[in-house]
């Protein structure tokens, strides 16, 4: 069923609201209808999708002569409407006021709480004091009354609204999180993120855009995207989970330096990734993992992730099967683990593409939001021009992996240990070694302490070096449908989703 307009057709799933029209409130009433004593109408407001990914409420109304028929078209359109079962009525809202441009708070009131109203979607607003407000909240609230969380900010907002919810789930369920073997509880409640921060990958990895007009209306017609979260152990204690980026080495480095230089706004990332590349740092240690033989994909077979992706379907009933035909225990003891050694300038860990407007295709061109999987990249020590060659195929059409000291891996577990770690546990070093780490064996001159780096987990420091991570398949969900097709290759998409299919 669709309503018809001028020129297009929208289906009831992006109708927005439908509401009775005063005839003050619209001059439309022109020729015939200033004939009419009491012309009746009302208005349709819908979703109108512009290039870009770029969702916008537009209206359309329509006028009758009969009060009756008019009434009647508004009841069978609300009807209609009620039927969207999918569709939150009562929602928990974060805003971070000072992430960003602080300016998440006017975002918010002018932009979405609008359309929010609009919809007939009742909301509780939290403005966030401090940090870790929002997850500790998350803790005390009855989460059963809500629809669904939105968080107003950054990721580092989406990342704490996250923890937040999946801890509480884990809580509610008796569920250890310390155990990195525990089976986590998926999250049904959904997560709605506006984007108003100074890095929203999220965001723009799961709708393509980031627009908080966009976002609001995915969330208020109750689109579902799963997502993988991966969680970070040390030791039997858990550290952190990730939903994009864990990177250790030049990401790492570039976010430990950034963090010193605050002062300096958004700017300060492209200073410490300058300062950063000129520093051509490497970092030996040991990489371990499990390679995720479930996914139907590879992470070079350029089949990017899109809305309703079958080999993310298809993947997580792989997975399902495997863990019920012989448990996870087993499987885990049973499955391969295979191990790399060696010298990286970066070891990268990605759950999505992580793409953003400077890097439109991301770290991991074909990586998956949902198929229980991450692709492990590991970039050897090479010379600062090969390095220099790597990165600048992030931002162009190029095969970033098609280098000789790049190798990538799809994986569903791998751990890291670091060579000084390593040397700590086997042996007891002497004390210089151990207070100065091992000197930059490129730059003698430099002395600069290269022993270990900082991982970058979704752009908060973890300074543990020896670390273990386990991805889970589709623990969260979020108010969005994944990145939907170009219209000029849509028939080819559908063409080969038919050949697979087959």
């Amino acid at each position: 069923s669709c309503v018809h307009t001028e020129n297009c057709s929208v289906p009831t799933s992006e109708i927005i609201a439908v509401e009775e029209t005063e005839r003050s409130k619209k001059q439309r009433n022109i020729g015939k209808w200033q004939k009419m004593a009491k012309p009746h109408a009302f208005t349709v407001y819908y979703v109108k999708k512009a290039r870009n990914h770029r969702w916008r409420c537009s209206d359309v109304t329509f006028w009758c002569v009969d009060e009756h028929l008019c009434n009647q078209w508004m009841q069978a359109l609300k009807e209609l409407l009620e039927m969207q079962k999918s569709r939150p009525k009562h929602l928990l809202v974060y805003i971070n006021p000072y992430g960003g441009k602080r300016q998440g708070k006017r975002i918010y009131e002018q932009k979405v709480a609008p359309l929010f109203s609009l919809a007939s979607i009742s909301t509780d607003v939290v403005i966030t004091e401090r940090a870790n407000h929002a997850k500790d909240n998350l803790f005390e609230v009855n989460i059963n009354k809500y629809d669904g969380v939105v968080c107003v900010g950054g990721d580092g907002m989406f990342s704490e609204v996250m923890h937040g919810l999946i801890g509480r789930m884990q809580k509610d369920s008796g569920i250890d999180q310390n155990n990195p073997k525990a089976p986590l509880v998926q999250c049904n409640i959904r997560i709605g993120i506006i984007p108003a921060g100074s890095t929203d990958c999220v965001c723009y990895s799961t709708v393509g855009i980031s627009d908080p007009v966009t976002s609001a209306l995915h969330i208020i017609v109750g689109d579902c995207q799963p997502l993988d979260v991966s969680s970070v152990h040390h030791n039997n204690t858990f550290l952190k989970y990730f939903i994009s980026l864990m990177g250790y080495g030049f990401y790492g480095d570039i976010l430990k330096d950034s963090e010193k230089k605050r002062w300096m706004g958004p700017m300060r990332y492209d200073y410490s990734g300058f300062k950063t590349f000129l520093s051509h740092h490497y970092y030996e240690g040991t990489i371990s993992f499990q390679p995720a033989k479930h996914t139907l994909g590879s992470p070079r077979d350029k089949d990017s992730c899109r809305t309703g992706c079958y080999i993310c379907k298809k993947s997580e009933q792989q997975l399902a099967e495997q863990h019920k035909e012989c448990g996870l225990k087993h499987e885990e003891d049973e499955e391969e683990w295979k191990v790399i050694k060696g010298k990286f300038l970066a070891i990268n860990a990605v759950n999505m593409s992580c793409a953003c407007p400077r890097s439109p295709k991301g770290l991991s061109p074909a990586a998956h939001l949902a198929d229980g999987s991450a692709d492990l990249i590991l970039v050897r020590k090479c010379s600062r021009f090969d390095f220099l060659r790597y990165l600048v195929r992030h931002t162009n059409q190029d095969d970033q992996f098609d280098f000789s000291f790049v190798d990538v891996y799809r994986v569903k577990s791998f751990q890291f240990t670091s060579k000084l770690s390593e040397d700590n546990e086997s042996s007891v070093m002497d004390i210089g070694k151990k207070r100065f780490g091992h000197f930059c064996r490129d730059h003698p001159a430099c002395c600069c302490n290269i022993a270990n780096s900082t991982w970058n987990c979704d752009g908060e420091t973890l300074d543990s070096s020896a670390i273990e991570v386990r991805v889970h398949c589709q623990l969260m969900k979020l108010f969005a449908r994944g990145i939907e097709e170009n219209c000029k290759d849509e028939a080819a998409y559908s063409q080969s989703s038919i050949e697979q299919l087959l």
